[in-house]
Protein backbone atom coordinates (compact mmCIF):
# COMPACT_ATOMS: atom_id res chain seq x y z
CA UNK A 1 0.00 0.00 0.00
CA UNK A 2 0.64 3.97 -0.52
CA UNK A 3 1.84 4.61 2.89
CA UNK A 4 1.65 8.14 4.86
CA UNK A 5 5.79 8.24 4.49
CA UNK A 6 5.67 7.36 0.93
CA UNK A 7 3.19 10.27 0.27
CA UNK A 8 5.67 12.63 1.75
CA UNK A 9 8.68 11.29 -0.08
CA UNK A 10 6.93 12.00 -3.14
CA UNK A 11 5.81 15.26 -2.37
CA UNK A 12 8.92 16.34 -0.74
CA UNK A 13 10.08 17.96 -3.90
CA UNK A 14 6.86 20.31 -4.02
CA UNK A 15 7.04 20.87 -0.10
CA UNK A 16 10.75 22.09 -0.66
CA UNK A 17 10.61 24.67 -2.40
CA UNK A 18 9.48 27.10 -0.09
CA UNK A 19 9.59 27.26 3.87
CA UNK A 20 7.27 28.88 6.53
CA UNK A 21 6.35 32.60 6.12
CA UNK A 22 7.06 32.56 2.26
CA UNK A 23 4.15 35.04 1.20
CA UNK A 24 5.05 34.76 -1.86
CA UNK A 25 8.21 36.78 -2.09
CA UNK A 26 10.30 34.50 -4.68
CA UNK A 27 9.42 34.98 -8.04
CA UNK A 28 7.24 33.11 -10.57
CA UNK A 29 10.81 32.85 -12.52
CA UNK A 30 12.34 31.50 -9.43
CA UNK A 31 9.23 28.98 -8.44
CA UNK A 32 8.98 27.16 -12.36
CA UNK A 33 13.10 26.77 -11.91
CA UNK A 34 13.00 25.38 -8.49
CA UNK A 35 9.91 23.09 -9.69
CA UNK A 36 10.04 20.68 -12.75
CA UNK A 37 7.89 18.34 -14.92
CA UNK A 38 9.75 15.29 -13.69
CA UNK A 39 8.64 16.84 -10.16
CA UNK A 40 5.50 16.42 -10.74
CA UNK A 41 4.77 13.30 -13.00
CA UNK A 42 8.22 10.93 -12.26
CA UNK A 43 6.07 7.83 -10.53
CA UNK A 44 7.54 4.61 -9.27
CA UNK A 45 5.10 2.23 -11.73
CA UNK A 46 3.40 -0.57 -9.79
CA UNK A 47 1.53 -2.98 -10.53
CA UNK A 48 -0.49 -4.03 -13.85
CA UNK A 49 -3.40 -1.70 -13.78
CA UNK A 50 -3.54 2.43 -13.91
CA UNK A 51 -6.92 4.40 -13.10
CA UNK A 52 -6.13 8.19 -14.32
CA UNK A 53 -9.30 10.42 -13.04
CA UNK A 54 -10.56 13.72 -13.58
CA UNK A 55 -13.75 15.31 -12.56
CA UNK A 56 -15.54 18.79 -12.39
CA UNK A 57 -13.85 20.25 -15.07
CA UNK A 58 -16.75 22.44 -15.59
CA UNK A 59 -15.87 23.24 -19.23
CA UNK A 60 -11.85 24.92 -18.47
CA UNK A 61 -10.07 24.47 -21.33
CA UNK A 62 -7.25 27.11 -20.31
CA UNK A 63 -5.63 27.19 -17.27
CA UNK A 64 -7.32 29.08 -14.28
CA UNK A 65 -7.12 30.32 -10.61
CA UNK A 66 -9.38 28.14 -8.23
CA UNK A 67 -8.78 29.14 -4.57
CA UNK A 68 -9.77 26.03 -2.11
CA UNK A 69 -12.57 26.68 0.33
CA UNK A 70 -11.07 28.17 3.76
CA UNK A 71 -14.99 26.94 4.90
CA UNK A 72 -15.89 23.21 4.58
CA UNK A 73 -17.69 21.95 7.74
CA UNK A 74 -18.60 18.34 8.28
CA UNK A 75 -21.45 16.78 10.55
CA UNK A 76 -22.38 13.95 11.83
CA UNK A 77 -20.30 11.10 11.82
CA UNK A 78 -17.80 13.23 8.90
CA UNK A 79 -17.39 16.23 11.34
CA UNK A 80 -13.75 16.72 11.71
CA UNK A 81 -13.05 13.91 9.27
CA UNK A 82 -11.46 14.77 5.34
CA UNK A 83 -12.39 16.27 3.15
CA UNK A 84 -13.85 18.68 5.97
CA UNK A 85 -10.08 19.77 7.13
CA UNK A 86 -9.30 23.08 5.24
CA UNK A 87 -5.69 25.48 5.86
CA UNK A 88 -3.32 25.32 8.33
CA UNK A 89 -5.10 21.83 9.57
CA UNK A 90 -5.24 20.59 6.33
CA UNK A 91 -1.71 21.50 6.00
CA UNK A 92 -0.99 19.78 9.62
CA UNK A 93 -3.16 16.99 8.58
CA UNK A 94 -0.84 16.07 5.23
CA UNK A 95 2.17 17.45 6.46
CA UNK A 96 2.49 20.03 3.97
CA UNK A 97 4.82 22.69 4.33
CA UNK A 98 3.19 26.30 4.56
CA UNK A 99 4.00 28.85 1.17
CA UNK A 100 5.03 25.47 -1.00
CA UNK A 101 3.30 24.47 -4.34
CA UNK A 102 1.19 21.28 -2.95
CA UNK A 103 -0.18 24.02 -0.17
CA UNK A 104 -0.93 26.44 -2.81
CA UNK A 105 -2.22 23.75 -4.41
CA UNK A 106 -4.47 22.10 -2.13
CA UNK A 107 -5.76 25.04 0.48
CA UNK A 108 -6.73 29.14 0.51
CA UNK A 109 -3.79 29.89 2.74
CA UNK A 110 -2.02 32.97 1.78
CA UNK A 111 -3.38 32.39 -1.40
CA UNK A 112 -3.11 35.36 -3.41
CA UNK A 113 0.64 35.60 -2.77
CA UNK A 114 1.13 32.50 -3.52
CA UNK A 115 -1.03 32.29 -6.68
CA UNK A 116 1.12 35.33 -7.94
CA UNK A 117 3.94 32.77 -7.18
CA UNK A 118 3.40 29.80 -8.60
CA UNK A 119 0.85 30.76 -11.46
CA UNK A 120 -2.24 29.07 -12.81
CA UNK A 121 -3.34 25.93 -12.98
CA UNK A 122 -4.83 23.35 -15.00
CA UNK A 123 -5.81 23.38 -18.94
CA UNK A 124 -6.65 20.72 -21.35
CA UNK A 125 -3.30 20.79 -23.16
CA UNK A 126 -1.24 20.32 -19.89
CA UNK A 127 -3.56 17.38 -18.68
CA UNK A 128 -2.99 15.93 -21.95
CA UNK A 129 0.78 15.81 -21.56
CA UNK A 130 0.09 14.25 -18.55
CA UNK A 131 -2.42 11.56 -19.91
CA UNK A 132 -0.23 10.72 -22.77
CA UNK A 133 2.59 10.53 -20.64
CA UNK A 134 0.87 7.56 -18.09
CA UNK A 135 -0.29 5.77 -21.79
CA UNK A 136 3.31 5.15 -22.65
CA UNK A 137 4.35 4.22 -19.66
CA UNK A 138 1.63 1.74 -18.92
CA UNK A 139 0.24 0.67 -22.50
CA UNK A 140 -3.10 -0.91 -22.69
CA UNK A 141 -2.59 -0.90 -18.18
CA UNK A 142 -3.99 2.28 -18.64
CA UNK A 143 -8.24 3.28 -18.04
CA UNK A 144 -9.15 7.72 -18.11
CA UNK A 145 -12.18 7.82 -16.12
CA UNK A 146 -14.10 11.43 -16.35
CA UNK A 147 -15.77 12.11 -13.02
CA UNK A 148 -18.59 14.46 -14.72
CA UNK A 149 -19.53 17.89 -14.49
CA UNK A 150 -17.56 18.46 -17.94
CA UNK A 151 -19.96 19.90 -20.48
CA UNK A 152 -20.95 22.91 -18.05
CA UNK A 153 -19.42 25.91 -16.95
CA UNK A 154 -17.97 28.46 -19.55
CA UNK A 155 -18.82 31.16 -21.64
CA UNK A 156 -17.62 28.77 -24.75
CA UNK A 157 -19.53 25.80 -23.30
CA UNK A 158 -23.03 28.04 -23.10
CA UNK A 159 -22.15 28.98 -26.78
CA UNK A 160 -21.63 25.84 -28.07
CA UNK A 161 -24.39 23.77 -25.91
CA UNK A 162 -21.04 21.83 -24.96
CA UNK A 163 -19.77 20.79 -27.74
CA UNK A 164 -16.37 22.24 -27.35
CA UNK A 165 -15.85 20.22 -24.26
CA UNK A 166 -17.08 17.47 -25.99
CA UNK A 167 -14.64 17.65 -28.83
CA UNK A 168 -11.51 18.79 -26.53
CA UNK A 169 -12.31 14.90 -24.58
CA UNK A 170 -12.58 12.90 -27.36
CA UNK A 171 -9.00 13.85 -28.46
CA UNK A 172 -8.15 12.97 -25.17
CA UNK A 173 -9.76 9.67 -25.56
CA UNK A 174 -11.23 8.81 -21.86
CA UNK A 175 -12.81 5.25 -22.32
CA UNK A 176 -15.96 6.64 -19.81
CA UNK A 177 -17.89 8.99 -17.96
CA UNK A 178 -20.73 10.07 -16.04
CA UNK A 179 -22.39 13.06 -15.21
CA UNK A 180 -24.53 16.05 -13.75
CA UNK A 181 -24.65 19.99 -14.70
CA UNK A 182 -24.45 18.07 -18.71
CA UNK A 183 -27.98 17.32 -18.32
CA UNK A 184 -29.00 21.04 -17.94
CA UNK A 185 -28.12 21.09 -21.86
CA UNK A 186 -31.95 19.35 -21.91
CA UNK A 187 -32.09 15.53 -22.50
CA UNK A 188 -32.50 16.11 -26.22
CA UNK A 189 -29.06 17.71 -26.72
CA UNK A 190 -28.12 15.50 -23.77
CA UNK A 191 -28.85 12.33 -25.85
CA UNK A 192 -27.53 13.70 -28.98
CA UNK A 193 -24.10 14.16 -27.92
CA UNK A 194 -23.99 10.61 -25.65
CA UNK A 195 -25.39 9.07 -29.06
CA UNK A 196 -22.39 10.52 -30.84
CA UNK A 197 -19.83 9.65 -27.98
CA UNK A 198 -16.75 7.19 -28.69
CA UNK A 199 -16.75 6.17 -25.61
CA UNK A 200 -19.04 4.87 -22.64
CA UNK A 201 -21.79 7.17 -20.77
CA UNK A 202 -22.60 5.41 -17.75
CA UNK A 203 -25.23 6.28 -15.40
CA UNK A 204 -26.38 2.59 -13.68
CA UNK A 205 -28.84 5.35 -11.01
CA UNK A 206 -30.69 6.96 -14.01
CA UNK A 207 -33.63 5.43 -14.83
CA UNK A 208 -35.95 6.10 -17.75
CA UNK A 209 -39.26 6.96 -15.79
CA UNK A 210 -42.00 5.99 -17.86
CA UNK A 211 -40.70 2.99 -18.27
CA UNK A 212 -39.33 2.23 -15.18
CA UNK A 213 -36.17 0.68 -16.37
CA UNK A 214 -32.72 2.09 -16.53
CA UNK A 215 -31.85 4.53 -19.66
CA UNK A 216 -28.12 4.03 -19.73
CA UNK A 217 -25.75 1.67 -19.40
CA UNK A 218 -24.89 0.54 -15.59
CA UNK A 219 -21.46 -0.36 -16.35
CA UNK A 220 -18.90 -1.42 -18.71
CA UNK A 221 -16.14 -4.28 -18.66
CA UNK A 222 -12.50 -3.35 -19.57
CA UNK A 223 -9.18 -5.65 -20.15
CA UNK A 224 -6.42 -3.90 -19.02
CA UNK A 225 -3.36 -5.44 -17.95
CA UNK A 226 -4.55 -8.66 -18.07
CA UNK A 227 -7.48 -7.51 -15.43
CA UNK A 228 -11.23 -7.78 -16.26
CA UNK A 229 -12.08 -4.24 -14.65
CA UNK A 230 -15.67 -2.84 -14.48
CA UNK A 231 -16.85 0.52 -14.32
CA UNK A 232 -20.10 1.82 -12.67
CA UNK A 233 -21.46 4.63 -13.64
CA UNK A 234 -22.99 6.83 -11.05
CA UNK A 235 -24.53 9.97 -11.85
CA UNK A 236 -25.16 12.71 -9.46
CA UNK A 237 -28.46 11.27 -7.89
CA UNK A 238 -30.27 14.55 -7.06
CA UNK A 239 -29.92 16.50 -10.10
CA UNK A 240 -33.69 17.06 -10.35
CA UNK A 241 -33.84 18.33 -7.02
CA UNK A 242 -30.78 21.05 -7.60
CA UNK A 243 -31.33 21.34 -11.39
CA UNK A 244 -34.37 22.11 -13.58
CA UNK A 245 -36.48 18.77 -13.68
CA UNK A 246 -38.24 19.85 -16.29
CA UNK A 247 -35.19 19.64 -18.42
CA UNK A 248 -35.13 16.34 -18.51
CA UNK A 249 -38.59 15.02 -17.21
CA UNK A 250 -38.29 11.62 -18.42
CA UNK A 251 -35.34 10.64 -16.39
CA UNK A 252 -35.13 10.17 -12.91
CA UNK A 253 -32.65 9.38 -10.81
CA UNK A 254 -31.49 8.49 -7.63
CA UNK A 255 -28.54 6.76 -5.21
CA UNK A 256 -30.37 3.66 -5.28
CA UNK A 257 -27.80 1.51 -2.74
CA UNK A 258 -29.77 -1.58 -3.74
CA UNK A 259 -28.76 -1.29 -8.01
CA UNK A 260 -25.26 -0.19 -7.10
CA UNK A 261 -24.96 -3.64 -4.97
CA UNK A 262 -26.84 -5.64 -7.73
CA UNK A 263 -24.53 -4.28 -10.40
CA UNK A 264 -21.45 -5.50 -8.28
CA UNK A 265 -22.72 -8.60 -8.07
CA UNK A 266 -23.51 -8.69 -11.67
CA UNK A 267 -20.21 -7.52 -12.77
CA UNK A 268 -18.24 -10.07 -10.86
CA UNK A 269 -20.25 -12.79 -12.15
CA UNK A 270 -19.47 -11.29 -15.29
CA UNK A 271 -15.74 -12.19 -14.67
CA UNK A 272 -14.57 -8.70 -13.13
CA UNK A 273 -11.23 -8.68 -11.18
CA UNK A 274 -11.67 -5.24 -10.57
CA UNK A 275 -14.59 -2.81 -9.50
CA UNK A 276 -14.51 0.55 -10.24
CA UNK A 277 -17.46 3.16 -9.09
CA UNK A 278 -17.12 6.04 -11.51
CA UNK A 279 -19.18 8.34 -8.92
CA UNK A 280 -21.00 11.93 -9.00
CA UNK A 281 -22.79 11.50 -5.71
CA UNK A 282 -20.42 13.32 -3.64
CA UNK A 283 -17.73 12.43 -1.30
CA UNK A 284 -19.70 12.02 2.33
CA UNK A 285 -22.19 10.07 0.33
CA UNK A 286 -19.94 7.66 -1.43
CA UNK A 287 -17.98 7.01 2.33
CA UNK A 288 -21.51 6.18 3.34
CA UNK A 289 -22.35 3.79 0.14
CA UNK A 290 -18.65 2.05 0.65
CA UNK A 291 -19.67 0.98 4.19
CA UNK A 292 -23.00 -0.32 2.84
CA UNK A 293 -22.48 -2.15 0.28
CA UNK A 294 -19.46 -4.48 -0.06
CA UNK A 295 -17.30 -5.77 -3.24
CA UNK A 296 -16.23 -1.88 -4.40
CA UNK A 297 -12.76 -1.73 -4.82
CA UNK A 298 -12.26 1.87 -5.86
CA UNK A 299 -14.65 4.68 -5.57
CA UNK A 300 -13.53 7.63 -7.76
CA UNK A 301 -15.97 9.95 -6.24
CA UNK A 302 -16.68 13.96 -7.62
CA UNK A 303 -19.47 16.55 -7.55
CA UNK A 304 -18.34 18.41 -3.94
CA UNK A 305 -14.81 19.42 -5.29
CA UNK A 306 -12.34 18.05 -3.30
CA UNK A 307 -8.97 17.47 -3.64
CA UNK A 308 -7.38 14.78 -1.50
CA UNK A 309 -3.45 13.58 -1.66
CA UNK A 310 -4.11 10.28 -0.20
CA UNK A 311 -7.34 8.13 0.04
CA UNK A 312 -9.94 7.68 2.34
CA UNK A 313 -9.73 3.76 3.08
CA UNK A 314 -13.65 2.28 4.04
CA UNK A 315 -13.28 -1.41 4.85
CA UNK A 316 -11.52 -2.56 1.50
CA UNK A 317 -12.60 0.36 -0.59
CA UNK A 318 -10.58 3.33 -1.67
CA UNK A 319 -12.27 6.91 -2.84
CA UNK A 320 -9.85 9.14 -4.57
CA UNK A 321 -11.40 12.91 -4.49
CA UNK A 322 -9.62 14.80 -7.49
CA UNK A 323 -10.74 17.94 -6.86
CA UNK A 324 -12.10 20.47 -10.01
CA UNK A 325 -11.71 22.55 -12.97
CA UNK A 326 -8.76 20.44 -14.07
CA UNK A 327 -6.44 21.88 -11.13
CA UNK A 328 -5.59 17.99 -10.59
CA UNK A 329 -5.30 14.59 -12.39
CA UNK A 330 -4.98 11.36 -10.17
CA UNK A 331 -2.75 8.60 -11.07
CA UNK A 332 -3.72 5.45 -9.22
CA UNK A 333 -1.79 2.20 -9.90
CA UNK A 334 -3.30 -1.12 -8.69
CA UNK A 335 -1.88 -4.59 -8.16
CA UNK A 336 -4.56 -7.03 -9.13
CA UNK A 337 -4.73 -10.47 -9.59
CA UNK A 338 -6.53 -13.65 -8.13
CA UNK A 339 -9.78 -11.67 -8.42
CA UNK A 340 -8.67 -8.85 -5.97
CA UNK A 341 -6.59 -5.67 -5.35
CA UNK A 342 -3.35 -6.73 -3.52
CA UNK A 343 -2.12 -3.07 -3.22
CA UNK A 344 -2.15 0.32 -4.78
CA UNK A 345 0.04 3.46 -5.08
CA UNK A 346 -1.51 7.22 -5.37
CA UNK A 347 -0.74 10.58 -6.78
CA UNK A 348 -2.83 13.67 -6.95
CA UNK A 349 -0.88 15.24 -9.84
CA UNK A 350 -1.31 19.47 -9.58
CA UNK A 351 -1.54 20.67 -12.74
CA UNK A 352 1.01 23.94 -12.82
CA UNK A 353 0.48 24.99 -15.70
CA UNK A 354 3.72 27.02 -15.86
CA UNK A 355 5.72 24.09 -15.36
CA UNK A 356 3.95 21.38 -17.71
CA UNK A 357 4.81 21.58 -20.75
CA UNK A 358 1.99 22.11 -22.86
CA UNK A 359 0.73 19.45 -25.29
CA UNK A 360 0.88 20.81 -29.02
CA UNK A 361 -2.00 18.62 -30.73
CA UNK A 362 -4.63 20.14 -27.64
CA UNK A 363 -3.13 23.43 -27.71
CA UNK A 364 -4.03 23.63 -31.32
CA UNK A 365 -7.76 22.16 -30.41
CA UNK A 366 -8.46 24.33 -27.69
CA UNK A 367 -7.13 27.35 -29.62
CA UNK A 368 -9.12 26.61 -32.83
CA UNK A 369 -12.51 26.26 -30.31
CA UNK A 370 -11.90 29.38 -28.72
CA UNK A 371 -11.01 31.46 -31.89
CA UNK A 372 -14.64 32.29 -32.97
CA UNK A 373 -15.06 33.71 -29.49
CA UNK A 374 -11.90 35.25 -28.55
CA UNK A 375 -12.86 38.86 -28.85
CA UNK A 376 -15.38 38.50 -26.66
CA UNK A 377 -13.91 36.12 -24.13
CA UNK A 378 -11.34 38.93 -23.72
CA UNK A 379 -13.91 42.03 -23.38
CA UNK A 380 -12.77 44.09 -19.82
CA UNK A 381 -15.52 44.74 -17.89
CA UNK A 382 -13.89 45.94 -14.37
CA UNK A 383 -10.90 46.40 -12.48
CA UNK A 384 -11.22 44.35 -9.13
CA UNK A 385 -9.02 45.47 -5.72
CA UNK A 386 -10.21 42.35 -4.07
CA UNK A 387 -10.00 38.72 -4.30
CA UNK A 388 -13.05 37.25 -6.35
CA UNK A 389 -13.34 33.62 -5.37
CA UNK A 390 -16.76 31.37 -4.67
CA UNK A 391 -15.66 28.17 -3.27
CA UNK A 392 -17.11 27.47 0.42
CA UNK A 393 -19.54 26.61 2.53
CA UNK A 394 -20.93 30.03 3.44
CA UNK A 395 -20.58 33.41 1.56
CA UNK A 396 -17.73 34.11 -1.51
CA UNK A 397 -16.69 37.15 -3.16
CA UNK A 398 -17.71 36.52 -6.58
CA UNK A 399 -21.22 35.76 -5.04
CA UNK A 400 -20.89 38.81 -2.83
CA UNK A 401 -20.18 40.97 -5.92
CA UNK A 402 -23.15 39.66 -7.74
CA UNK A 403 -25.53 39.97 -4.90
CA UNK A 404 -24.63 43.30 -4.52
CA UNK A 405 -25.73 43.80 -8.33
CA UNK A 406 -29.09 42.60 -7.78
CA UNK A 407 -29.50 44.83 -4.73
CA UNK A 408 -28.67 47.69 -7.50
CA UNK A 409 -29.56 46.98 -10.77
CA UNK A 410 -32.81 45.14 -9.63
CA UNK A 411 -33.72 47.38 -6.81
CA UNK A 412 -34.29 44.52 -4.49
CA UNK A 413 -33.91 44.70 -0.35
CA UNK A 414 -32.22 40.92 0.15
CA UNK A 415 -30.38 39.06 -2.93
CA UNK A 416 -29.85 35.38 -3.15
CA UNK A 417 -27.17 33.69 -5.14
CA UNK A 418 -26.62 29.97 -5.65
CA UNK A 419 -24.15 28.19 -3.51
CA UNK A 420 -22.74 26.60 -6.90
CA UNK A 421 -19.22 25.03 -6.48
CA UNK A 422 -17.97 25.91 -9.98
CA UNK A 423 -16.52 29.41 -10.81
CA UNK A 424 -12.95 30.25 -11.39
CA UNK A 425 -10.80 32.93 -9.04
CA UNK A 426 -9.64 36.50 -10.39
CA UNK A 427 -6.73 38.17 -8.38
CA UNK A 428 -6.67 41.59 -6.76
CA UNK A 429 -5.72 44.20 -9.37
CA UNK A 430 -6.78 42.02 -12.31
CA UNK A 431 -8.92 43.05 -15.53
CA UNK A 432 -12.30 41.07 -14.88
CA UNK A 433 -13.49 39.83 -18.55
CA UNK A 434 -16.40 38.51 -19.96
CA UNK A 435 -14.44 34.94 -19.48
CA UNK A 436 -14.70 35.45 -15.81
CA UNK A 437 -18.44 36.65 -15.66
CA UNK A 438 -19.63 33.32 -17.55
CA UNK A 439 -17.05 30.95 -15.90
CA UNK A 440 -19.66 31.89 -12.43
CA UNK A 441 -22.69 31.98 -14.14
CA UNK A 442 -22.50 30.59 -17.51
CA UNK A 443 -25.47 28.15 -17.20
CA UNK A 444 -28.79 27.49 -19.25
CA UNK A 445 -31.58 29.00 -16.50
CA UNK A 446 -29.53 32.26 -15.98
CA UNK A 447 -32.82 34.52 -15.06
CA UNK A 448 -32.49 37.29 -12.66
CA UNK A 449 -35.98 37.47 -10.80
CA UNK A 450 -37.45 39.75 -8.82
CA UNK A 451 -40.57 38.64 -6.29
CA UNK A 452 -41.92 39.77 -3.16
CA UNK A 453 -41.39 37.21 -0.31
CA UNK A 454 -42.07 37.64 2.81
CA UNK A 455 -39.50 37.27 6.02
CA UNK A 456 -40.90 33.27 6.81
CA UNK A 457 -40.74 32.09 3.63
CA UNK A 458 -37.46 33.40 3.48
CA UNK A 459 -35.88 31.41 6.83
CA UNK A 460 -37.95 28.25 5.17
CA UNK A 461 -35.52 28.80 2.02
CA UNK A 462 -32.70 29.08 3.98
CA UNK A 463 -33.26 26.12 6.34
CA UNK A 464 -34.15 23.74 3.31
CA UNK A 465 -30.65 24.64 1.83
CA UNK A 466 -29.19 24.59 5.28
CA UNK A 467 -30.54 20.72 5.66
CA UNK A 468 -29.31 20.00 2.27
CA UNK A 469 -26.01 20.90 3.47
CA UNK A 470 -26.03 19.72 6.51
CA UNK A 471 -28.17 17.06 7.03
CA UNK A 472 -26.42 14.50 9.38
CA UNK A 473 -27.05 11.80 6.96
CA UNK A 474 -24.99 11.75 3.73
CA UNK A 475 -28.06 10.47 1.66
CA UNK A 476 -30.32 13.72 2.71
CA UNK A 477 -27.56 15.89 1.19
CA UNK A 478 -28.76 16.83 -1.85
CA UNK A 479 -27.46 20.12 -2.76
CA UNK A 480 -24.19 22.24 -3.21
CA UNK A 481 -23.27 25.16 -0.78
CA UNK A 482 -25.29 27.22 1.36
CA UNK A 483 -27.29 29.83 -0.34
CA UNK A 484 -25.62 32.96 -0.64
CA UNK A 485 -27.79 36.42 0.66
CA UNK A 486 -26.73 39.89 0.30
CA UNK A 487 -28.51 42.82 2.10
CA UNK A 488 -29.52 40.18 4.92
CA UNK A 489 -27.31 38.21 8.06
CA UNK A 490 -28.41 35.89 9.88
CA UNK A 491 -26.94 32.90 11.96
CA UNK A 492 -26.80 29.67 11.71
CA UNK A 493 -26.56 26.29 14.24
CA UNK A 494 -25.07 23.21 11.66
CA UNK A 495 -25.66 20.73 13.96
CA UNK A 496 -29.33 21.87 14.92
CA UNK A 497 -32.63 20.12 13.69
CA UNK A 498 -34.28 20.83 10.89
CA UNK A 499 -35.87 23.58 10.67
CA UNK A 500 -34.07 25.39 13.42
CA UNK A 501 -30.78 25.89 11.96
CA UNK A 502 -31.10 29.50 11.03
CA UNK A 503 -31.69 32.43 13.94
CA UNK A 504 -31.21 36.05 13.81
CA UNK A 505 -32.32 37.12 10.23
CA UNK A 506 -31.59 40.95 10.40
CA UNK A 507 -31.62 43.58 7.63
CA UNK A 508 -28.30 44.95 6.93
CA UNK A 509 -28.82 48.57 6.23
CA UNK A 510 -31.05 49.32 9.37
CA UNK A 511 -30.14 46.59 11.41
CA UNK A 512 -33.72 45.73 12.22
CA UNK A 513 -34.74 42.14 12.67
CA UNK A 514 -36.39 40.39 9.64
CA UNK A 515 -40.46 40.43 10.34
CA UNK A 516 -41.85 36.86 9.59
CA UNK A 517 -45.07 38.45 8.13
CA UNK A 518 -43.41 41.31 6.24
CA UNK A 519 -42.86 41.25 2.87
CA UNK A 520 -39.87 42.01 1.13
CA UNK A 521 -38.10 42.72 -2.76
CA UNK A 522 -36.21 39.88 -3.35
CA UNK A 523 -33.63 39.24 -6.29
CA UNK A 524 -32.32 35.90 -7.31
CA UNK A 525 -31.18 33.63 -10.05
CA UNK A 526 -30.99 30.13 -11.16
CA UNK A 527 -34.62 29.20 -10.09
CA UNK A 528 -35.52 25.94 -11.14
CA UNK A 529 -39.19 27.04 -11.90
CA UNK A 530 -39.87 26.95 -15.64
CA UNK A 531 -41.38 30.00 -16.02
CA UNK A 532 -39.05 32.27 -14.58
CA UNK A 533 -39.02 35.69 -15.46
CA UNK A 534 -35.64 38.44 -15.95
CA UNK A 535 -32.65 39.75 -17.36
CA UNK A 536 -29.96 36.84 -17.31
CA UNK A 537 -27.46 37.02 -14.38
CA UNK A 538 -24.59 38.41 -16.68
CA UNK A 539 -26.37 41.20 -18.07
CA UNK A 540 -27.26 42.57 -14.26
CA UNK A 541 -23.51 41.99 -13.30
CA UNK A 542 -22.34 43.35 -16.28
CA UNK A 543 -24.70 46.74 -16.13
CA UNK A 544 -23.63 46.75 -12.25
CA UNK A 545 -19.90 46.78 -13.29
CA UNK A 546 -20.33 49.62 -16.09
CA UNK A 547 -21.13 51.64 -12.59
CA UNK A 548 -19.03 50.42 -10.79
CA UNK A 549 -15.54 49.82 -12.87
CA UNK A 550 -13.48 49.41 -9.40
CA UNK A 551 -14.71 46.43 -7.60
CA UNK A 552 -13.61 46.55 -3.64
CA UNK A 553 -15.73 44.55 -1.75
CA UNK A 554 -16.24 44.94 2.24
CA UNK A 555 -14.98 41.66 4.29
CA UNK A 556 -18.71 39.77 4.37
CA UNK A 557 -19.54 39.55 8.14
CA UNK A 558 -22.82 38.55 8.06
CA UNK A 559 -23.05 34.80 8.36
CA UNK A 560 -22.21 34.10 12.21
CA UNK A 561 -21.54 30.26 12.76
CA UNK A 562 -23.00 29.30 15.90
CA UNK A 563 -22.86 25.92 18.01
Amino acid sequence: MFTRREFLMATAALSAIAGPGMNGRWSRASAQQRLSEADLLDFESYGNVTLVHLTDIHAQLVPVYFREPSINLGVGTAAGLPPHVTGADFLKLYGIEPGSPAAYALTSEDYVALARTYGKMGGLDRIATIVKRIRAERGDGMLLLDGGDTWQGSYTSLQTAGQDMVDAMNALSPDAMTGHWEFTYGADRVQEIIDGLPFAFLGGNIYDAEWNEPAFDAYKVFERGGVRIAVLGQAFPYTPIANPRWMFPNWSFGIREEDVASNVEAARADGADLIVLLSHNGFDVDRKLAARVPGIDVILTAHTHDALPEPVVVGKTLLIASGSHGKFVTRLDLDVGGGEMKGFRHRLIPVFSDVIAPDADMTRLVGDLRAPFEAELKRELATTETLLYRRGNFNGTFDDMICQALLDVREADIALSPGFRWGTSVLPGQTITTEDLYNACGMTYPAAYRSMMTGQMLKDILEDVADNLFNPDPYYQQGGDMVRVGGMGYSINPDAAMGSRISSMTMLKTGEAVDPAKEYAVAGWASINEATEGPPIWDVVETWLAANPIVSLPENRSVKIIG
